[in-house]
């Protein structure tokens, strides 16, 4: 997946402004896909460019001009390409798990350490992501819904499998 198909997936819902499309990725895609803000408005430049989206100046009083995106019909065949593709294989990068891979090298003491860190983490991230879904739930397609409650699993089991590390290392002193 890349930062265009979630950009011209979220125009297929209504025109947005960039400020609107980086709360999106600040707030629900924060959780699942990361992209960074300054990636936002190279690609709105680039898919205006291919003819997948048009802007449109809004004229605002007392404020500075707006730019509108919408998608182009030529865009939302794009999209629904995508979205008909390959769906390709998640990879998961993750500092804790590279670190935790080499803990042989500081010790019990620090690994101990990591994997406490790791679900203070992950309990902060699955409080946020139930709380925010308690607030977007009524809104939410059945897609939607089954994609946060994925997300909600992924954060449960995540900490279930620390908690499991943390038991086994106190276990063998």
């Amino acid at each position: 997946m890349k930062g265009r198909d979630v950009i011209l997936g979220l125009l297929m819902k209504c025109p947005m402004s960039g400020y609107d499309i980086k709360q999106s990725f600040e707030s629900i895609f924060s959780y699942f896909f990361d992209a960074s803000y300054g990636t936002i408005y190279p690609t709105l430049n680039q898919l205006e460019k291919e003819g997948y989206i048009i802007k449109e100046t809004v004229i605002q009083e007392g404020k500075p001009n707006k730019n509108l995106f919408s998608i182009t019909e030529k865009g939302r065949e794009r999209f629904r390409d995508y979205l008909q593709s390959l769906i390709e294989p998640d990879v998961v990068r993750s500092d804790f798990l590279m670190r935790l891979y080499f803990g042989e090298h500081v010790g019990k003491e620090r690994v101990t350490e990591w994997l406490e860190q790791e679900k203070t983490r992950t309990l902060a991230s699955l409080a946020r992501l139930e709380e925010d879904y308690r607030g977007w739930k009524e809104h939410m397609t059945p897609s939607q819904e089954a994609c946060v409650r994925i997300g909600i699993s992924h954060y449960r089991s995540h900490l279930q499998a620390v908690e499991d590390e943390l038991q086994k290392l106190k276990e063998s002193e």
